[in-house]
């Protein structure tokens, strides 16, 4: 990462011509207003709008912070400190940044401390609790940089690379006995001495790659004949010394010998025999060395460009899309699962960058950019840059600069993306747009990416495409208001048709004594068939974990969570109770504490569970399991999707991941394994989640030519939903849910702010819920304000929770005032002593 730091003493006496300048600053706190510091008199031309600089907050805290604005103007309620130092000479976070997280701040009911916080990686973010440790590189012998005694004592402190210690900045400042210590940890940085990282939990280390190269003396002609006799009675090592030859020519190019080969090349070959690698490097006929390379694993693939004509339906999609921009800002892309809606985003994507545009492409799911950056590498190259959590901090630093220098012209990312300096977008495209993995729930600020893209584009004059098999009611409706443009697809790229979709009524088939474990027969038996033909099955279940209930038998005792109101999920893989809430975990129980009994059994099943039974009931077949438990590595999701696109895995078992827009070509049996649980939900949006989620996820079937198959396990077959996920009958949904939100007054006719009052006493939450209750209804009305009321799940992590929701006007002025008043009413609340512990939460725009 880039960090430059300068050295400021605040003690120069002022010259008489000189202006004395203050600089608000964004500190990364929760903070309603900036904070302003004084800039030392000698930088006054330094000071850079969106750079960071290093400010004391409070008595002992030192923070990085964003200079959001120069002035000369002195805060009248404080005497201004002096800012530190200055990290960047140029801004980190650009001016169209800064608008928009003045807007989510405003629009999200947050502080735009807050909105850096989520916003900025980590490495960008120093505090008093960043950490240092010694280069992986760093050897006192090799060092060719003089240290100074402060320095020297730093690396005394951190000991040796394999001891691995760390320190604080605070710690770094006690051991020099300063407060002013960055120009050091600047200096040894520079000197490659030492990295920087922000939390112990995600520590940083820099990428190594372990090469080999032949010793310099052996180079020549002669040495090598040479070493070819003394090594003749140790066939191994001939070996290595031969395939290093093999892959570098070193009496054509002697540089290519200083570059080595990786070690890995060596030792993982099956015919080579690692020992005899290390003898050669021990012996001194090899050297071993470390090459530090950037992580960003796009940046050494090849760049061979992919070709690829539209089909007819798709260049008539693509050139009403284009005349939707002419007259419009927004165009929805309403296309059937498989219609090849990528192949149009990757057709509008070139001309956006023949135009010298940026491209912002989002998606809501890790998996989707595993599958998808692959096919866009090979046509964008080295112009497109990937960004999501499962990266490192570091390795989002460098995208965050990739984009900043203009090196990345094209961001493939979860909605995260959104935060990224851009400042030239031509056009943003928001894949799959319906998906609630959009929003962010916790903390704030509590977004929706699909919102923010469009908030973005209005800021940057870019055009926004929305695209889905299945769009949000909202995006729907203003698409037949007029006010986005619409396409439609409604037919399948190539020979493939539509799947055959079937229900299977699990409740006659309990009753006939058919079912096997949690599969009817009419699925186990079409799964088989599937396989027989070498053909491959996802099967879907919406819950993860072996089993959601732990119950005893005798006296009906249910493990629960210590700090949440609900029961403990079984998982067996780590023989353990979970909860997936607060991530509390005990041991299975053998044995029932309330009674004693030994009937102790699992209720119900998850994901893990299908694996399992799966696995007993087809012992040939091999069975892969995609859900939070099993993607939790970095590369989890690449090696998952990895093997079943190479047909090694034969059924792919998960939650909601395999539902959202994955394109696998072998794919022609679909099972929805209880559909049940996804329809009976308490809230507005459930038909329309549902609806979304089996049409999502009955596209995966048939992609490729050939004829596609879903089975749909259901109790209740009549439900009056499955006779429009069968006919992919879209319209007629969309007509039946529009009817009922505008009868009982929902988005997109109304917009509705959900308020939680938390509180770890679940008296004086109640008190507390009641009083904001009174008091926004004497602000806004009975009429616009619902509650309070306790939600199903009423305590998570030790906190009680209860609900208000208001629902408002959509005219733009009615929601400002509203939210004036409802800031007014917290702020009654806030001021009450007894609620001093409570927490006011506002969800904009909740799912």
């Amino acid at each position: 990462m880039s960090f430059t730091l300068d050295f400021i003493s605040p003690a120069v006496a002022p010259a008489a011509d000189r202006v004395t300048l203050f600089a608000d600053v964004i500190l990364p706190l929760p903070l309603p207003r900036l904070y302003t510091y004084r800039v030392p008199y000698e930088l006054n031309d330094n000071v850079v709008v969106g750079g960071r600089v290093i400010v004391q907050f409070g008595a002992k805290k030192t923070l990085s912070c964003i200079v959001a604005a120069v002035h000369e103007q002195a805060p009248k309620e404080y005497q201004a400190k002096y800012i530190l130092e200055f990290i960047d000479d140029a801004p980190v976070v650009t001016q169209p940044q800064l608008k928009l997280f003045r807007w989510m701040a405003d629009y999200y009911m947050c502080t735009i401390g807050e909105v850096i916080n989520a916003a900025l990686p980590s490495a960008l973010k120093l505090s008093s609790e960043s950490r240092i440790q010694l280069h992986p590189r760093f050897s006192r012998e090799e060092n060719e940089y003089p240290l100074s005694q402060q320095e020297e004592l730093i690396v005394d402190a951190l000991g040796t690379t394999e001891d691995g210690k760390a320190l604080t900045f605070t710690e770094v400042g006690e051991l020099l006995g300063i407060t002013s210590f960055h120009k050091v940890i600047k200096s040894l940085m520079h000197k490659d001495v030492i990295f920087l990282f922000e939390h112990t939990a995600d520590k940083y280390s820099p990428k190594v790659v372990k090469k080999v190269r032949l010793a310099h003396h052996f180079v020549s002609e002669a040495s090598i004949e040479q070493l070819f006799n003394t090594l003749s009675s140790k066939p191994k090592q001939l070996d290595v010394l031969m395939k290093y030859l093999q892959r570098v020519p070193v009496h054509q190019n002697e540089h290519s010998n200083q570059n080595g080969i990786e070690k890995a090349a060596l030792t993982s070959s099956p015919h080579l025999s690692a020992s005899a690698v290390n003898t050669l490097i021990k012996n001194g006929v090899l050297e071993q060395f470390d090459v530090i390379v950037s992580r960003f694993p796009l940046e050494d693939e090849p760049t061979a460009q992919l070709h690829f004509t539209l089909t007819e339906a798709q260049t008539t999609a693509r050139d009403e899309i284009m005349a939707h921009f002419g007259e419009r800002e927004i165009t929805l892309l309403h296309g059937v699962t498989g219609a090849g809606k990528t192949e149009i985003y990757i057709d509008l994507i070139r001309k956006a960058l023949e135009s010298g545009g940026q491209v912002l492409y989002l998606l809501p799911e890790i998996a989707l950019t595993a599958q998808i950056v692959t096919r866009l590498l090979r046509v964008f190259g080295s112009r497109l840059g990937v960004y999501h959590s499962k990266f490192s901090d570091n390795e989002r630093v460098e995208v965050w600069n990739g984009v900043l220098s203009g090196r990345f012209q094209v961001v493939v990312g979860v909605r995260s993306a959104v935060f990224l300096p851009f400042d030239n977008l031509s056009l943003i495209i928001v894949d799959e747009e319906h998906e609630s993995s959009y929003k962010q729930y916790e903390p704030a600020p509590r977004y929706n990416a699909r919102e923010v893209a469009l908030m973005i584009a209005n800021f940057q004059g870019a055009k926004t495409l929305l695209g889905s098999a299945t769009p949000a009611v909202e995006t729907y409706y203003q698409a037949k208001q007029g006010r986005y443009g619409l396409v439609s697809l409604t037919k399948r790229f190539g020979e493939a048709g539509m799947p055959d979709i079937e229900l299977v009524d699990t409740r006659k088939a309990r009753e006939q004594k058919t079912m096997h474990n949690h599969f009817t027969a009419d699925l186990l038996g079409e799964v088989e068939r599937t396989l027989g033909r070498q053909e491959q099955v996802i099967l879907f279940q919406n819950r993860r974990g072996y089993a959601p209930v732990v119950a005893c038998q005798d006296c009906g005792w249910i493990p629960k969570c210590t700090n949440c109101a609900v029961s403990l999920s079984y998982h067996k893989h780590s023989h353990e109770l979970r909860c997936h809430y607060c991530g509390y975990h005990d041991s299975m129980v053998s044995k029932c504490p309330a009674c004693g009994s030994r009937a102790v059994k699992t209720q119900g099943f998850g994901t893990e569970k299908i694996e399992d039974d799966l696995k007993i009931m087809l012992p040939q077949a091999n069975i892969q399991r995609m859900d939070l438990d099993t993607t939790r590595a970095k590369n989890s999701y690449q090696q998952i999707i990895g093997d079943f696109e190479k047909q090694n895995t034969n059924v792919l078992v998960g939650t909601q991941m395999v539902t959202k827009g994955l394109d696998f070509a072998n794919v022609s049996l679909v099972g929805i394994i209880n559909a049940d649980s996804i329809i009976h939900y308490p809230d507005f949006r459930a038909h329309e989640r549902a609806y979304q989620m089996f049409v999502q996820v009955s596209g995966r079937a048939g992609r490729k030519g050939k004829k596609g198959k879903v089975i749909i396990q259901t109790s209740d077959p009549t439900q009056v939903i499955f006779d429009k996920v069968i006919r992919n009958d879209y319209a007629e949904f969309y007509n039946y849910e529009i009817m009922q939100r505008q009868e009982h007054g929902y988005p997109p006719f109304m917009r509705i702010i959900k308020m939680t009052v938390k509180h770890m006493e679940q008296g004086l939450g109640e008190q507390a819920a009641i009083l904001l209750t009174q008091e926004l209804v004497d602000r806004l009305g009975r009429a616009a304000v619902l509650g309070p009321e306790a939600p199903y799940i009423f305590r998570i992590r030790n906190f009680y929770l209860q609900e208000i929701t208001i629902k408002l006007d959509r005219a733009h002025t009615a929601l400002k005032w509203a939210k004036e008043q409802i800031c007014a009413a917290m702020d009654v609340v806030k001021d009450q002593k007894e609620f001093k512990q409570a927490r006011l939460v506002a969800d904009v725009d909740p799912m």
